[in-house]
């Protein structure tokens, strides 16, 4: 095959110019066809044709009408990753929008600049690269992620360079439609990978982002993806509702003096609350079923773990089931089977509900 599809040979330069092999292989995990050689040159610079075609510059001028009103974006900053000359930038400029342009072929940022348009010389290596005038609102990435040799690392550096509710246009080849029609001349050397939806979709998840649309177009042979940033979870509530049970479980067990209370239950999630409530010392044992537990201490606050038989040579006046979905089976034997004028609790998700005698 060809060794490149950009900068062509001339007549001086034929001795030079030589086909290479090109591997295919196949993610036998995710699915992804790639090629297994190195990538060309100049992979980080977009070289583009489009410029010369008025059905090209027509579909574009509507998609990107159509992406800016869809998703509330006029007026907001939005970046295209990889804009070459500026043959989109300069349509995307047209759609309201306060266009920005990021290029890593000098040449080509010079022209781009000329043209009065907003763009930066730079790649995206890494998650840690910054680019100018970040945080965007949304972002293009038009047939350009497949000559990446580290296609990741760039969409986890854009996800960091976005807003939080930031939204994005991804487009690539469609290997899908390539397979459909057994386009062998597809394959080259400038596109390391080959994208079906599905490994698309796929890559762009594990990058951080939630795919809203996926659908083939421009005469199948482009896959166009929106994406959203995904939000971080926010866990601040854990704290809240720890702060909440270790006030209560303390609460609770102020109520009976000389540690007269057990716990039953030696699971992880009772493990965990005797240790982030601080239990040790304030609980007489901890009893468990089961017996390969019986005769050891709990992890963290060191308190003796028994049988259940234990709360008859060894009473306690009140018992704090942490058993979790079996918690009702627990509190009913404790019912049964033990001194009905002990007082019981269960641990439930809202907090301690106290067991009728």
């Amino acid at each position: 095959m060809p060794k490149a599809a950009q900068f062509l040979p001339d007549a001086d330069s034929f001795e030079d110019d030589k086909g290479v092999d090109l591997e295919v292989y196949q993610c036998s995990g995710c699915g992804l066809v790639q090629l297994s050689s190195d990538p060309v040159s100049y992979y980080r610079d977009v070289i583009r044709a489009a410029a010369f075609s008025e059905e090209m510059k027509s579909f574009r001028r509507k998609q990107f009408d159509d992406f800016v009103r869809s998703y509330n974006l006029h007026g907001k900053k939005v970046l295209e990753i990889g804009c070459g000359r500026g043959e989109y930038l300069s349509i995307l400029r047209q759609s309201g929008v306060d266009a920005y342009g990021l290029e890593h072929l000098e040449d080509s940022v010079e022209k781009c600049l000329k043209q009065d348009l907003n763009v930066l010389f730079g790649f995206v290596e890494s998650n840690r690269y910054k680019i100018s005038h970040y945080p965007f609102d949304a972002f293009l990435m038009l047939n350009f992620l497949e000559h990446l040799p580290d296609p990741n690392a760039t969409l986890r550096g854009i996800y960091n360079n976005m807003s939080d509710d930031a939204v994005g246009l991804v487009e690539v080849p469609n290997f899908d439609m390539i397979l459909r029609k057994k386009l062998f001349s597809e394959f080259m050397s400038d596109h390391l990978i080959y994208f079906t939806k599905d490994t698309l979709c796929t890559t762009l998840v594990i990058n951080g982002f939630n795919v809203l649309e996926c659908n083939e177009t421009w005469h199948d042979y482009i896959i166009s993806a929106v994406v959203r940033k995904r939000q971080q979870l926010d866990i601040s509530e854990f704290n809240k509702s720890k702060s909440k049970l270790v006030n209560e479980l303390n609460k609770y067990i102020s109520l009976f003096e000389d540690k007269k209370v057990a716990i039953w239950g030696a699971s992880h999630q009772a493990f965990a609350v005797m240790a982030l409530a601080n239990l040790s010392g304030k609980v007489k044992f901890v009893v468990d079923s089961a017996v390969f537990k019986q005769g050891k201490y709990t992890p963290a606050t060191h308190i003796p773990i028994v049988a259940p038989e234990t709360l008859n040579s060894d009473p306690v006046d009140a018992v704090i089931v942490m058993a979790a979905s079996y918690s009702d089976e627990v509190a009913m034997i404790l019912r049964r089977d033990f001194d009905r004028k002990m007082h019981v609790a269960v641990l439930r998700d809202y907090g301690l509900e106290h067991v009728e005698k």
